[in-house]
């Protein structure tokens, strides 16, 4: 826990990533798991590699049937070329879930959202609590170093 409030450290835009899995069949365990296995492997390929662009992620959980992940990047370019990189996790385990999926007729679903957020355009606070979403991701600072207010620490990103 770190006392008092603070905000995350990042400066500058920040792609925000939200990857999602709902298992829409319980019992095609050979329709999901796969799916569901994948992503751990691709979180530990990013994060092992510092110039992947990923600068962290949280792992969620909605109702049993629902888990996602939200990502922060340091831009649109990395994000978009991990994508595509035939040598690295995602685009096989993407080939296998295309392929599962023709034939599952919909026991599992995956959805992703990504958000392009320009510097000026977020902000943050943490109070009493340890480091979480993007200031995890990016590491925190006291709020008064960028203001004591959101209206505050919104106008100075865009300095």
């Amino acid at each position: 826990m770190l006392p008092g409030r603070n905000t995350a450290a990042s400066e500058g835009d920040i792609v925000v990533f939200h990857i999602g899995l709902r298992i829409n069949r319980l019992r095609s365990l050979s329709s999901w798991v796969p799916a569901f296995m994948s992503m751990p492997r691709m979180l530990r390929e990013l994060s092992q590699e510092k110039s992947s662009g990923l600068l962290g992620y949280k792992l969620l959980f909605g109702s049993p049937r629902d888990f996602y992940v939200i990502q922060y990047w340091t831009d649109k370019e990395h994000l978009l070329a991990y994508a595509h990189q035939q040598d690295k996790e995602h685009r096989p385990a993407w080939t296998a879930f295309n392929r599962r999926a023709r034939d599952g007729k919909g026991r599992v679903g995956i959805w992703h959202e990504t958000f392009i957020v320009p510097a000026g355009s977020h902000e943050s606070v943490y109070d009493d609590m340890p480091a979480y979403g993007l200031g995890a991701a990016t590491g925190v600072v006291p709020v008064g170093r960028r203001g004591d207010t959101a209206a505050q620490r919104l106008s100075a990103e865009e300095r």
